[in-house]
């Protein structure tokens, strides 16, 4: 009788007779949203589909541009990337790369991921398509091909832009994508790295600004963006 039950209850489940979704936590958040990663199949949302600003989690969408290169064959984990005056002057959050500086596109995936280095970002995107604006094309149809209906990228820094904006939905969506990647995957979770510092006898210290991973246990990533 036990294993009957056992059996039914589990077929109930599966065909959606019993709710499956548990009550969600209380947040303070604008918006909210948890997504299981291998199914897609939202566990909890809050305003879930609220056009807000991403700031630097626009990063994301510019890892996983990088992450699809790598894939492709473009570009590999040693290419080396020229700065140009245009990146080095980026501003905001920053490795503070200097103009003719090179850098191997793994230095540069950990400047971008761990360090917020808008520098290294404009870098990236003016070495896979010739200037930012054309990158930028790059991640808003990528975007499309991902279902974000609510998502506008006009930069791959996530600086403040008029009409820059995403919902909680379309980032676990692009999340979800990124997540796929070893690569992106160890590269996001890597709390301290270094970067090589031309002209100097030491390295640049990288120190990861998601503290969700020494303060919470279990926490693989990803970004964290500030206004």
């Amino acid at each position: 009788m036990k294993k009957l039950c056992a059996t039914l209850l589990c077929l109930a489940l599966c065909m959606g007779v019993l709710p499956v979704r548990a009550a969600g936590p209380e947040v303070n958040a604008r918006a909210a949203l948890l997504m299981e990663k291998s199914t897609g199949q939202v566990l909890y949302e809050a305003n879930a589909h609220a056009p807000l600003e991403l700031a630097s989690v626009t990063k994301v969408m510019t890892l996983l541009l990088i992450m699809e290169a790598l894939d492709a064959g473009t570009i590999t984990k040693e290419t080396m990337v020229p700065v140009s005056a245009t990146a080095a002057g980026m501003g905001g959050s920053q490795v503070y790369m200097e103009e003719g500086e090179e850098f191997s596109v793994h230095d540069m995936l950990k400047a971008i991921a761990v360090a917020s280095g808008n520098d290294a970002c404009v870098a990236m995107a003016e070495y896979l398509a010739g200037s930012e604006s054309a990158f930028v094309e790059k991640m808003n149809a990528r975007a499309a091909e991902l279902g974000m209906e609510d998502t506008v990228f006009c930069n791959c820094t996530g600086l403040p832009a008029e009409g820059h904006h995403t919902t909680a939905y379309d980032l676990a969506l692009i999340a979800r994508e990124a997540m796929k990647h070893e690569t992106f995957r160890e590269i996001v979770s890597t709390r301290r790295a270094s970067i090589p510092w031309e002209g100097r006898s030491y390295d640049r210290i990288l120190n990861n600004k998601n503290r969700l991973l020494t303060d919470y246990e279990g926490a693989t990533g990803i970004k964290t963006g500030y206004t």
